[in-house]
């Protein structure tokens, strides 16, 4: 398993006599052969900006970073895989920040590229290489022509064409899960937001964010040319918007007219659950799957990520709760990293939260995140930490009838 590294020029090599090494927190740890699996399709490969990468001697056992210029490399992996560990680096400017991207480690191994990974869902539906760009623009032209005043059409076809955004894109091929953005604010102010960063936080924001307040007219257009088939999901929340039920009015109304309308496919809301009284209106309204977004079941930990203004984690738990109780299929959006999401009091928590709430599935979701930023937000380890591959085997010990995913999905009794 050689160490993978990067030129100045982008180019990639092996090294012939450096072991690979990756992270788990802070620490750099060597790679076994069964948390290694073959680069998937639709991956990509990228340099770690200021970085040097970081492999170990096969005769002496010690740590070595290459030289300047050398820089680490990491995967980016599509929807349905969850990493183990973070590439092996150092940095050469600690005061440069790494954009908001979930890095994977990646060796040389047998003539091809692996990464430090699992597969937790089928990855197909959302393979990147699925998505046919010619048919996509055809159907943006389509649809901005059959809707030309309507501005969030205009504005997902540049999340569609522009940031390559695969929900956005299956708003215009209608199919899968379709997005409907609807919200500039937010009752968060997440350290890793990829829509919306203060100018001093060293962060780049990958895109933008929704800058205008649309209309329901708008919004039951999109809703009811997305939920013409069965098993059609349409989704408030998107990563170009702030927290969708700041917008509860507008959700609510969209709801009630598009359900007169029609009974096909589902409706989602990506959320904080931090607002319990606005999603119990939005719950109420018509809502069938709730997927909530969360780095942890701790308080500490989930202030330090999320700075939640005028809620907390138990606001969020009881969001959860009534949903389930009111028959919406719940999930939780749940942001990981190796050697923080694997600790042992970070498993102990979510298994309560996960029992508590009734969810009934768990996306794994790569934290895209800077990670010694990361680490120095949060709280220090209070105990083990066990690894991400022996996590997902205790939740699926400890949580039997909690599903293991990656992506939303059609609850089961309605699957086909």
């Amino acid at each position: 398993m050689q160490l993978v590294y990067a030129d100045e020029h982008g180019r990639v090599f092996d090294h012939p006599e450096l072991l690979a090494v990756a992270r788990s927190g802070d620490r750099l740890v060597e790679l076994f052969e069964d948390e290694l699996i073959p680069l998937p399709p639709g991956a990509t490969l990228v340099g770690l900006p200021y970085t040097r990468a970081v492999g170990m001697d096969a005769k002496t056992g010690e740590m070595k970073a290459m030289a300047p210029g050398c820089q680490a490399v990491g995967a980016l992996l599509p929807q349905g895989y969850t990493r183990y560990y973070v590439p092996g680096y150092m940095k050469t400017d600690k005061t440069q920040l790494l954009p908001l991207f979930g890095y994977t480690a990646v060796v040389w191994k047998d003539g091809e590229f692996y990464v430090a990974a699992g597969q937790t869902d089928d990855p197909e539906p959302w393979n990147p290489e699925n998505c046919d760009r010619k048919e996509l623009e055809l159907q943006v032209d389509r649809l901005l022509k059959r809707y030309p005043d309507n501005r969030l059409y205009k504005h997902l076809s540049h999340c569609a064409l522009e940031y390559q955004c695969l929900t956005a894109s299956n708003t215009f091929l209608q199919r899968l899960e379709g997005a409907v953005p609807v919200s500039f604010a937010c009752n968060a102010g997440c350290f890793g937001c990829i829509s919306e960063q203060p100018d001093d936080s060293g962060f780049p924001a990958p895109q933008t964010r929704l800058k205008f307040k649309p209309t329901v007219d708008e919004i039951v257009d999109i809703m009811l040319e997305h939920l013409k088939t069965p098993n059609a999901i349409i989704s408030f929340g998107q990563g170009c918007e702030g927290e969708p039920s700041t917008q509860v009015k507008l959700i609510v109304e969209a709801i009630r007219r598009v359900r007169a309308q029609t009974s096909n496919g589902f409706i989602n809301i990506n959320t904080n659950a931090g607002l319990t009284d606005h999603l119990r209106a939005i719950t109420d309204a018509g809502l069938d799957l709730m997927r909530v977004s969360t780095i942890s079941a701790l308080d500490e930990h989930y202030n330090a990520y999320y700075h939640p203004r005028g809620y907390t984690l138990a606001n969020v738990e009881k969001t959860l709760r009534y949903a389930a109780d009111k028959g919406v299929y719940t999930s939780i959006n749940y942001l990981v990293f190796p050697g923080v999401t694997d600790r042992e009091e970070e498993i102990e928590a979510m298994i309560g939260f996960a029992r508590r709430t009734g969810l009934k599935l768990i996306q794994m979701r790569n934290l895209n995140i800077d990670p010694d930023a990361y680490l120095e937000l949060i709280p220090k380890a209070k105990g083990e930490v066990y690894g991400m591959k022996t996590m997902l085997d205790i939740f699926r010990e400890e949580l039997p009838d909690v599903a293991i995913g990656s992506y939303t999905h059609v609850p089961p009794a309605f699957a086909g």
